[in-house]
């Protein structure tokens, strides 16, 4: 009873000194005349207490944001031995590993759920707020007390940061938005890999490792037909914008030393006698040139990118270096080493237009690894993870449209359309792989769409 008295009045003194006299009785009586009642909190306590509380998770939130960015600024090497990377490598490496671990399994035509939306929109935001921070000197009028003008140098934001960072948000918005549509799709539904066969639907190729597709028996109707284009349609833009800054902010970045200490002393040995020999002729027929090569694989067509792209390099170095001991030999204009290089560049462009889905050439990877500039690894890095979410929802897309094909065709399907509550299968598989069945962007795409992505054969120079 003491002991209760005594809280009582200390509490009776804290709203003595904040409130008036009028405020205080109800307080004191309940204190009084219910002595074993604990006291009502009153609001002012409340708010201090929502306050602390989102104090805490404030002060949660910084301490991660800190102790995310002293990794980066240490090179992803918290020991302190200095074997870390470079920060603009750790910054390229914290956006892909983001990419993969939210994205890695998208294995559905279904939206993302909140909390995977929110951590990716959160880590982004903070990955690219460096950027902010990444600025040039400009020239800026000022008007003095006196009233005369005068030019000072203000700082901005750098330009090509100031022109790609809102279009690669606007990219993002767009793609979530894109698998936001399809919320309330029931025409199509999922059936896990592991189901029992007579179960299982249809799956474009050999892709074991995602669920199989069912549709009505007698295919999709007219209007989701229609839906399903339409997103595709939106989703094909979004790829050719992030493929197009990609391929330019690769362009920007410098060919480093080590790539270039390892290859040929001529750009024959790189392209080999037959594709040498195609290059070189007075009639060239870029797509009849892709059709006499072998493009079975995903390693082989990666291999011819890498020999084109390091005949590329190896000439315009010895054309710059003004060397006049080229491969070409002493009879070859200059105007004709530029037609051969500028060919070469409208394969590479049609390599990208034909496989979307490639994996890098060893020169974008040599460029990313040995890239100094924190700006150019996130863009870079920003614009490859939209690229191959967009190959993904795009080959997603396909995969229902290849399903309803086959149930037009054959007649075959599933007898009813099941419940909304087996609709989606619970059983994802993991994520998307690279086959040797690659699968080529919609017709619609043409040559011209990709032309402009920093390929000057104008200029036929290279920064090196």
């Amino acid at each position: 009873m003491e002991k209760r008295s005594i809280e009582c009045m200390e509490a009776e003194q804290a709203e003595n000194a904040s409130e008036n006299a009028s405020d205080k009785s109800p307080s004191s009586s309940s204190c009084n005349g219910n002595e074993g009642a604990p006291a009502p909190s009153s609001p002012k306590k409340k708010q201090v207490s929502e306050f602390d509380v989102a104090s805490i998770f404030f002060g949660l939130e910084t301490d991660m944001v800190k102790e995310r960015f002293s990794k980066l600024l240490l090179g992803e090497d918290m020991s302190g031995s200095g074997k870390g990377v470079s920060s603009a490598l750790a910054l390229s490496n914290a956006l892909t590993n983001l990419a993969a671990s939210v994205f890695g399994e998208q294995s559905k035509l279904e939206p993302m759920s909140e909390e995977r939306k929110t951590r990716w929109k959160r880590e982004v935001d903070w990955l690219v707020s460096v950027t902010d921070h990444i600025v040039e000197f400009v020239a800026s009028e000022q008007k003095g007390k006196d009233g005369t003008n005068m030019e000072i140098m203000v700082t901005r934001q750098r330009r090509d940061l100031l022109m790609n960072i809102p279009a690669l948000r606007k990219l993002d918005t767009m793609l979530l938005e894109t698998l936001d549509n399809f919320k309330n799709e029931q025409e199509y539904w999922y059936v896990s890999k592991d189901a029992e066969e007579s179960e299982k639907g249809v799956q474009r190729g050999d892709k074991w490792w995602l669920p199989t597709i069912k549709v009505p028996p007698n295919g999709l109707s007219q209007d989701s037909c229609v839906f399903m284009q339409k997103q595709k349609e939106a989703v094909i833009q979004v790829l050719k914008a992030s493929m197009a800054i990609n391929a330019q902010i690769l362009s920007d970045m410098d060919v480093p030393e080590t790539y270039v200490e390892n290859l040929p002393k001529n750009g024959k040995s790189c392209l080999g006698d037959s594709i040498y020999k195609s290059i070189t002729d007075e009639v060239f027929d870029p797509q009849q040139f892709l059709s006499t090569l072998d493009l079975s694989c995903e390693n082989k067509v990666v291999d011819i990118k890498n020999r084109i792209e390091a005949s590329i390099v190896i000439w315009k170095r010895k054309m710059n270096n003004k060397d006049n001991k080229t491969s070409w030999g002493f009879t070859v204009s200059t105007e004709k080493r530029c037609m051969f290089e500028e060919r070469l560049e409208t394969i590479l462009i049609l390599l990208k237009h034909q496989f979307p889905g490639l994996p890098q050439s060893s020169l974008d990877i040599t460029k990313i690894q040995y890239n100094k500039d924190a700006g150019l690894a996130i863009l870079e890095s920003y614009s490859r993870v939209l690229e191959t979410l967009a190959n993904t929802v795009m080959s997603r897309i396909d995969d229902v449209l290849y399903a309803n094909t086959m149930a037009r065709e054959s007649g075959t399907g599933a007898t009813m359309l099941p419940r909304k509550s087996n609709a989606m299968s619970s059983g994802d598989g993991p994520a998307e792989k690279m086959s040797c069945g690659i699968t080529p962007i919609s017709r619609t795409m043409t040559l011209s769409d990709f032309m402009g992505w920093g390929v000057e054969p104008e200029k036929c120079s290279f920064d090196v």
